[in-house]
């Protein structure tokens, strides 16, 4: 499998750099945003991400809003949350609306990674779903 491309969203700026080295060390292609905002904008620019690592507490549109729309315009991305401000309350918020885990700030590399990887596979079995579902749908028409 190829390494995950990631998005790496939070406005805390020394978190994403010291975040971005660590992951690019372990081969992932790494892109950034510092809010949520521009994470969309991003994700229009860059739509082979995989997985987002998500900051729920963010100044102007928090991370349940970005995740939110993010589902919406991209279904198979995964998102995992990340937050030192976690509650019971918004990670059952994050789930419901599609994130597929909620990390505690600091968390270790080791199961921020486990994580990307799983997120990650995740979003490729259903993209290869959808690509033999459109085969399938292509031989009926043509009487196979």
């Amino acid at each position: 499998m190829m390494p995950p491309s990631v998005m790496l969203v939070d406005d805390e700026v020394p978190f994403v750099e010291t975040m971005t080295k660590r992951l690019a060390r372990r081969d992932l292609n790494v892109i950034v945003a510092f809010s949520g905002q521009e994470a969309l904008e991003t994700l229009a620019e860059h739509q082979n991400v995989d997985v987002v690592i998500l900051d729920v507490k963010m100044p102007g549109m928090d991370g349940i809003e970005t995740l939110k729309k993010m589902k919406a315009a991209y279904p198979l991305i995964e998102v995992v949350m990340l937050t030192a401000h976690a509650t019971v309350e918004s990670a059952i918020e994050g789930m419901k609306f599609g994130a597929f885990d909620y990390l505690m700030k600091p968390c270790g590399m080791e199961q921020l990674m486990d994580k990307v990887k799983q997120a990650a596979r995740k979003k490729r079995d259903h993209e290869e779903k959808i690509r033999e579902a459109h085969v399938k749908e292509i031989l009926t028409k043509r009487g196979f």
